[in-house]
């Protein structure tokens, strides 16, 4: 028997018990919709997508004890790097109808793909087509925000971050920062990689409140939680 129940601490989180496996999962705001081949379980009238920590860095930090979600309904949130929309569609499960996510991606062709599985069938996401190291071209159509998640894996991601804070983040707002170190740098051992990311933030009035290492869903990664301040 299959029996879904609320995640004891996020809102619009749900946990799946399916003959004694427990699935971290959302109710979708797309019924019939499969973005990365994830299970689908209809239950009444609504519809849950498994949501894979493998596969999502956000699944993956919340399967390591995240202690504050802070993407929660109604949120309006700024999600750097959607690439086809894995994790961002959870994100609009979560934020629902009352939410807004802008989602920022520069591959061309990943764009379309992310259009076509993701927003255009989400009536609370905005695909922007840009660079996300140049958030002055596209902080006017975004405008305050209350999270920033980024997920560009590339180098100088804290100043990327940064950079995006300064111009959208609200005070008091907080972020989401996934660090690869290999992307960063091929030759530091990723634990001085990631003590120099988290230098920039806080220089940048960024506070950390959480690091959490992705092992074993993700090597060389850690999510770094953050409040603007």
């Amino acid at each position: 028997m299959v029996e879904v129940v609320p995640h004891e601490r996020f809102e619009n989180v749900y946990w799946i018990r399916d003959e004694g496996e427990k699935i971290l999962a959302t109710r979708s705001l797309a019924p019939g919709v499969q973005v990365y081949g994830e299970k689908l379980y209809r239950m009444g009238s609504e519809e849950y997508r498994s949501w894979i920590p493998y596969r999502s860095k956000l699944a993956a930090a919340i399967m390591k004890n995240l202690k504050n979600m802070y993407i929660k309904p109604g949120c309006r949130v700024l999600y750097l790097g959607t690439a086809t929309g894995t994790t961002s569609s959870h994100v609009s499960d979560i934020i629902g109808e009352k939410g807004v996510l802008y989602g920022v991606e520069f591959a061309a062709r990943v764009m379309i793909q992310f259009k076509q599985n993701v927003s255009d069938k989400r009536p609370n996401i905005i695909p922007i087509f840009a660079d996300a190291r140049k958030p002055g071209t596209y902080s006017s159509i975004v405008g305050e925000v209350d999270v920033i998640y980024c997920d560009v894996a590339q180098p100088e991601q804290a100043k990327l971050f940064s950079d995006n804070a300064r111009l959208m983040l609200k005070s008091g707002g907080h972020g989401f920062l996934a660090v690869k170190a290999r992307s960063i740098d091929s030759v530091q051992e990723p634990e001085v990689v990631y003590r120099r990311e988290v230098e920039i933030l806080e220089k940048n009035g960024l506070k950390p409140v959480e690091v959490l290492s992705l092992e074993p869903y993700e090597r060389d990664h850690v999510m770094v939680v953050l409040e603007y301040v």
